[in-house]
């Protein structure tokens, strides 16, 4: 049995800056997987926008890390894992050049753009170019959700 497609609410009148994340964590494109890996662990994210002199560079996910991880250690215990996390610039493994967003874009194009490109989080960039939020397909799906099911 086929299931028809679901039509979502989706108001044009919604932009990025109404449920991007703001005060987003960034991390230096020289430093190393390893703090990468804490970050992430510690803080539960996923993503996080890769910086040089202030300026957006890039971007670093738990795919890049794992896949980075899964490619030179297959085969190795923890201990050389962490080895060969510390010594790895962020650079060598980060996704680039980022892909961003407007926070005047409608949640529509940002949804569009999340699942053409296949990626997990769009930086948000303002007019001068400066890193302003960030939205993960989960703030769009936390949306649509409150959309369907208000409170949630």
């Amino acid at each position: 049995m086929m299931n028809e497609p679901v039509s979502v609410p989706v108001a044009s009148d919604i932009r990025v800056r109404d449920i991007m994340q703001t005060g987003v964590v960034t991390i230096s494109a020289g430093d190393t997987l390893s703090t990468v890996e804490d970050i992430m662990t510690l803080g539960g994210l996923r993503h996080i926008p890769v910086v040089r002199g202030g300026t957006l560079v890039g971007v670093v996910s738990e795919r890049d890390l794992l896949r980075a991880s899964l490619s030179n250690l297959t085969g190795f215990g923890h201990e050389e894992r962490r080895a060969f996390l510390q010594v790895v610039e962020i650079a060598r493994v980060m996704s680039t050049p980022p892909i961003v967003i407007s926070p005047d874009a409608e949640i529509g194009r940002a949804a569009r753009l999340l699942a053409e490109k296949r990626i997990g989080c769009l930086p948000v960039i303002d007019e001068e170019g400066k890193l302003v939020g960030l939205l993960t397909e989960t703030d769009v799906l936390r949306y649509i959700a409150g959309s369907w099911y208000p409170g949630l």
